[in-house]
């Protein structure tokens, strides 16, 4: 006997709604497991270890954030090696000299960097400026490694830490205009192996071979702060 159009009708409507809701419940059971795990993996800090360190390398240590300034890694005949470390604390201003077991980890410092011009000093603070929206930053002029490399007008990166800025980025070579030099002793050029001192356009003094003079552009190494040559060599 077969079965009246109606039942089967029904029959069909009733199979469709069944797989519908079966995804419905699928979508429903499987989609709350999967969103904690990518929250929780987008929350979780990205990790380093000593072997990653390098000078000025940030990272976040104690709650706070950290620049590390020197770092030396120490075998000793018996023992475990280690690696002896001087942080700055980027928003203290404070210096923490601190040991740490060869390969122990800790968290990168989310750092955010914004390009921003040097404009000028205002007592305490160097003022930097957002070029699209002309909002300052300040920062403290103590606060600032290496400033004295640091030319007015000069594009520069500010670093920022969970919305503030802590830090500027100096290049590791800059090229600044010689501003004073005293004329270089004769005999000497040839050999290009005597030095004095000459003033850059910044306020710095450095050493460079004799044979440089006043108005030239030279290439310096900023963590080095020595003369690395000419601009065209």
């Amino acid at each position: 006997m077969s079965a009246c159009p109606q039942s089967m009708i029904f029959r069909r409507g009733l199979v469709h709604a069944l797989a519908l809701l079966a995804g419905a419940c699928s979508a429903l059971h499987v989609a709350p497991c999967r969103a904690p795990a990518a929250a929780l993996r987008a929350a979780m800090p990205r990790m380093g270890n000593t072997n990653d360190f390098k000078v000025g390398l940030t990272i976040e240590f104690e709650d706070s954030v950290w620049k590390v300034q020197e770092f030396l890694h120490v075998k000793p005949g018996k023992g475990s090696a280690f690696v002896r470390s001087k942080l700055k604390n980027l928003q203290t201003g404070s210096t923490l000299d601190k040991t740490w077991k060869a390969g122990e980890s800790f968290p990168d410092a989310q750092i955010d960097k914004e390009s921003m011009t040097f404009t000028y000093i205002d007592g305490d603070d160097h003022v930097f400026m957002n070029m699209n929206t002309y909002e300052e930053e300040r920062i403290a002029t103590a606060d600032i490694d290496k400033r004295d490399f640091l030319k007015e007008e000069s594009t520069i990166d500010v670093l920022y830490w969970k919305g503030k800025a802590i830090d500027v980025q100096i290049p590791k070579q800059v090229t600044l205009k010689v501003t004073e030099a005293a004329p270089g002793a004769k005999g000497n050029t040839a050999q290009g192996r005597a030095e004095k001192p000459v003033t850059l356009e910044t306020g710095v003094q450095i050493n460079v071979p004799v044979f440089i003079e006043e108005g030239e552009m030279v290439r310096i190494d900023t963590d080095e702060r020595k003369y690395l040559g000419r601009s065209n060599d």
